[in-house]
């Protein structure tokens, strides 16, 4: 309630423009609470894309909200002060991976096709499905004993650190990612050829 008080006097000073200085205390509160306002847009404008990638007829705009959801993601990143994970999410994910998913999507003619059926008949097995999973996991979040004030653990990881784990421990996974995506756009390549050929 002190919180919400505070956020009251120092959102109607600002508005009003009343002779009023809020103190420091009462500006960090009410831009904490800006914050958090835009974090839960964020994660709002997320989880439509989301519906958007699994409910949109055309298979090229599903792709652009997927990009949507990805960029929504680095957003809830950088909430969470995780910095480089939100570079990485927008570099790698929108940046490459999507850039080469719109690009098969290009590359293959019929798939932007809106006479093609983009859903099929195990729709309502699959919102079956969707709803227990989701009764699942709220019912573990809800289960949990999530600690309210976490002991603060301070974990030094720059960019150098990570970099090296990539190169060292990491480096197989990392390389398969790599050719996970030239064996996708290839693919990709040969879809269209054959589709191209009278």
């Amino acid at each position: 309630m002190g919180a919400i008080s505070t956020n009251n006097r120092v959102g109607s000073a600002i508005l009003h423009g009343r002779n009023c200085v809020p103190t420091l205390k009462d500006v960090m509160a009410f831009l904490e609470t800006l914050i958090k306002i835009a974090v839960y847009a964020v994660m709002a404008v997320t989880i439509v894309a989301a519906i958007g990638v699994v409910t949109l007829h055309n298979l090229f705009h599903s792709a652009l909200a997927l990009v949507g959801v990805l960029l929504g993601i680095a957003g809830v990143y950088l909430a969470l002060q995780a910095d480089f994970l939100a570079g990485i999410q927008v570099l790698i994910y929108v940046g490459a991976v999507m850039t080469l998913v719109i690009y098969a999507i290009m590359l293959t003619q019929r798939l932007g096709d809106k006479n093609i059926p983009q859903t099929n008949r195990q729709g309502f097995a699959a919102a079956i499905v969707t709803l227990l999973l989701l009764y699942l996991l709220i019912g573990t979040v809800c289960r949990t004993p999530w600690l309210a004030n976490p002991p603060a653990r301070h974990i030094p990881a720059s960019a150098l650190d990570l970099g090296q784990a990539l190169m060292t421990t990491y480096v197989f996974p990392f390389e398969a990612i790599s050719v996970i995506l030239i064996a996708a756009l290839i693919g990709a390549i040969v879809i269209a050829k054959k589709e191209r050929e009278p």
